[in-house]
């Protein structure tokens, strides 16, 4: 019987691969790595070994009504760092705690709009009324 392990990677089709490679490297701390030969342009994003993103180069943007995904979401550690981070890249976000489990969601939108969730454990500790957007 098959069996599910784990969500392998997120494709994101975009015509601006030079921002969105930016945003998932510099606010989410993903690394650009190998990518197989493909006859179109593209990144892949690696979160350890696992290329966890794959951005595929458009001529046109598609439109988020033709976005059938929601949102997609990583599990993280370092909550207040990230804050801080996205502080100081002006990135705006908003700070989710998920009733009964005390688990902390902090959710962004990339360069084209696409929500992604970071999800952190509920013992990850912040000063979280300090971090609410204003940017």
């Amino acid at each position: 019987m098959m069996q599910l392990n784990s969500l392998d990677h997120v494709n994101i089709r975009t015509a601006n691969l030079a921002d969105m490679t930016t945003f998932y490297t510099q606010t989410l701390g993903l690394n650009a790595g190998p990518r197989p030969p493909f006859e179109f342009g593209g990144a892949w994003l690696y979160c350890g070994e696992q290329a966890v993103v794959h951005l595929v180069e458009v001529e046109a943007q598609p439109s988020l009504n033709e976005v059938q995904i929601e949102h997609f979401a990583f599990l993280a550690s370092g909550l207040s760092s990230f804050l801080v981070r996205l502080k100081t890249l002006a990135t705006g976000y908003d700070v989710q705690l998920i009733p009964a489990s005390g688990r902390r969601q902090i959710n962004v939108r990339d360069p084209d709009g696409n929500h992604i969730e970071i999800q952190f454990a509920a013992e990850e500790q912040a000063d979280l009324e300090s971090y609410y957007p204003d940017v």
